[in-house]
């Protein structure tokens, strides 16, 4: 236990403490001035940090930031389409080394859930059997379809043929053929029904204009009369567009009478005009001029006309036999030598050969005006019919043909693609199953793509990627670079192939070398939308050189050397204000400083070039005195156009 403190001597004098009260009062005006001294230093010592300018060789680089990549990398992306996207059934660890071993064995990297595609694939074989059955049948279709078409072709031109005959053996083939020419029958062209015209792709004319009623003034007057016909009797005709054959306009009524139907589309309009254009003028022909021996040939007409002109003449014979008879009956009734009544048989017989003549000079008449001209024409008639028919055959038999041909493509089509579609489920039913195709190392893909994806899952067992998405890459190792971001303020300094100095976050001992390979002309589309006031430049920064600890991912510190300045002046980029537009600093000079306008130059991230205004060995305060802090905060104040906004700050050691 310590003693206590001795009492004052209590010999009438003042306390102990009042004794000393001056020694206390002296003591704590000390304190408070050393108090208030250390106060003030340490209140100032930021404005009294200064930097000793120096003169030497200045390196001038840009300095950023990136992340390693390697130039050439096999991308494994899904190519397994669907609006839902596909799982991942089973996935390689991220970071396994592909050897080659796996590259020849086919090592299964990604394996991704296929049972909704089998699915798919089992349906669609069962509709390719139906598919082939109905193609098939069309195609059995189309061949029976070929020979009843030929079957129909040759009972209808076999019906012309006969018919033709029967003309020939009527008027004889001279003749025959002579009417025909002057009437103007043509057969129709027969269809190449193994080469089918195609389908016009060009949309018809438009129609010609016309209203209800009106009947064009260039017809023929056959047609015009045809129009007034069927305007008296009730109908109203119209023009509805440009007629296919003898370019007249074509004729509908409001009632038209029932038509045949249209031709098959596969028949062209110049095959159409082609078949249409044995349709005869009509049959104003004088038959009667006919009715003559030379101009008859070898037929029936000629032998019943011939039997006709026999009957006149046999009849003209007996008539004038039967008048020389009853002469000599008459001279010998005058002599007595007959009788009254054999006078009167002979006279009896000539008027009975008179009216034979006569029978036989009409029949030769009726013959010739009434009976031959009926039996040619109906003749005629019967092979226009026949041609008729034929031409109705053939057309026929094209719309039929292109029937069954369009069904046959149809279900061929229908075939190819339902083959098609299987082709495909069965391809994408094998891109399920991602094997080794490069050796390296694996690494999983999707980490800047989830901007562009939505976000969707991370790359893991069980996650559902979308096509196109990426899902492993395999660097390759032997060829990495740095991709960098570099701010629009230092992009017109980096150039391609300056050399560049290459330090890892993870292994900051180690530096390695590389150059500038490639500079983006175009600002970071992806920084664009994240970041729109902020514009930085893609670089790529090739890495000399291979060493296995350089791996993906990895952050590295790039220093770019845009120049290399051998003897300036220089000072840290903190010592430089600006102030209403000119670069100055604060030269300390004893205890007092001086503002001074100096002139920059070029400048790194640290330091800064001084062209004028500044010499070596002068201090330069590296932060202005609090009246400048003061005035850089003012409006008319700004950064120094040498020091931008972007450059990272470091702080300069003092001197």
């Amino acid at each position: 236990m310590k003693n206590p403190p001795p009492s004052p001597p209590s010999n009438g004098t003042a306390p102990w403490h009042r004794q000393n009260r001056w020694i206390y009062v002296a003591a704590t005006i000390v304190i408070l001035i050393i108090g208030w001294r250390l106060f003030r230093k340490g209140d100032a010592g930021d404005e009294v940090v200064t930097f000793e300018a120096k003169r030497g060789p200045l390196t001038i680089a840009v300095i950023e930031g990136g992340s390693i990549e390697a130039l050439e990398s096999q991308m494994i992306r899904s190519e397994v389409g669907g609006y839902q996207g596909t799982k991942i059934l089973k996935i390689v660890e991220e970071g396994y080394l592909v050897s080659d071993e796996d590259v020849k064995t086919n090592r299964v990297l990604v394996e991704l859930d296929s049972s909704e595609l089998r699915k798919r694939l089992t349906t669609q074989e069962s509709e390719q059997e139906s598919r082939f059955a109905a193609m098939t049948d069309a195609r059995q279709t189309y061949e029976i379809q070929l020979g009843q078409n030929q079957a129909d072709i040759k009972a209808a031109d076999q019906k012309v043929k006969f018919a033709r005959m029967d003309l020939d053996k009527f008027m004889g083939e001279a003749a025959a053929q002579e009417l025909i020419d002057e009437i103007g029958l043509k057969p129709p062209e027969p269809p190449d029904l193994n080469n089918l015209p195609e389908m016009e792709r060009e949309p018809p004319a438009a129609p010609a204009a016309g209203r209800p009623g009106q009947i064009p003034a260039n017809l023929p007057p056959e047609i015009a009369a045809q129009l007034a016909q069927a305007a008296s009797s009730g109908g109203q005709p119209q023009i509805v567009s440009a007629a296919v054959t003898e370019g007249l306009p074509g004729i509908s009524l409001r009632n038209p009478p029932p038509k045949a139907p249209p031709a098959s589309p596969a028949v062209s309009k110049d095959h159409s005009r082609e078949m249409a254009s044995f349709v005869s003028k009509g049959f104003n022909v004088d038959f009667s001029k006919f009715a003559e021996t030379n101009k008859l040939g070898d037929g029936t007409a000629l032998q019943d006309l011939r039997k006709k002109q026999d009957d006149l003449v046999v009849a003209k014979a007996e008539h004038a036999l039967a008048k020389v008879k009853l002469e000599g009956t008459q001279r010998l009734f005058k002599n007595s030598f007959v009788t009254k009544t054999e006078l009167d048989n002979e006279d009896l017989n000539v008027r009975r050969m008179e009216l034979r003549v006569e029978t036989a000079e009409t029949a030769l008449r009726l013959h010739r005006k009434f009976e031959f001209p009926k039996l040619a024409e109906e003749t005629v008639s019967k092979y226009e019919e026949a041609l008729r028919a034929l031409e109705k055959s053939y057309k026929e038999a094209i719309s039929k043909l292109a029937k069954a041909k369009a069904t046959k493509l149809t279900a061929e089509n229908r075939f190819e693609l339902g083959r098609k579609e299987i082709r495909e489920t069965m391809d994408q039913v094998g891109k399920c199953t991602i094997a080794a195709k490069t050796a390296g190392l694996v690494v999983y893909g999707g980490g800047e793509e989830m901007f562009y994806y939505g976000g969707q899952e991370q790359i893991r067992e069980g996650a559902t990627i979308r096509e196109r998405q990426a899902i492993i890459t395999i660097p390759d190792m032997t060829k990495m670079a740095v991709k960098l971001k570099i701010h629009e303020s230092h992009i017109k300094k980096v150039k391609k192939d300056q050399r560049a100095r290459i330090t890892l976050d993870a292994l900051p001992e180690e530096r390695l070398e590389g150059f500038v390979a490639k500079v983006g002309v175009l600002p970071d589309s992806q920084n664009r939308w994240m970041s729109p006031d902020m514009k930085v430049y893609l670089t790529t920064i090739n890495i000399e050189g291979t060493r296995e600890w350089v791996k993906p991912g990895m952050s590295a510190k790039v220093e770019v050397l845009v120049n290399q300045l051998d003897d300036v002046v220089y000072v840290p980029l903190q010592a430089i204000n600006t102030v209403k537009g000119k670069s100055t600093c604060h030269v300390v000079r004893g205890r007092s400083t001086e503002e001074r306008e100096i002139t920059t130059g070029e400048f790194n991230d640290e330091f800064i070039e001084i062209k004028e205004g500044l010499k070596a060995g002068e201090l330069v305060m590296v932060r202005p005195p609090r009246a400048d802090v003061e005035k850089e905060a003012e409006p008319e104040t700004a950064t120094p156009p040498a020091a931008p906004a972007a450059a990272p700050q470091r702080q300069a050691a003092a001197k």
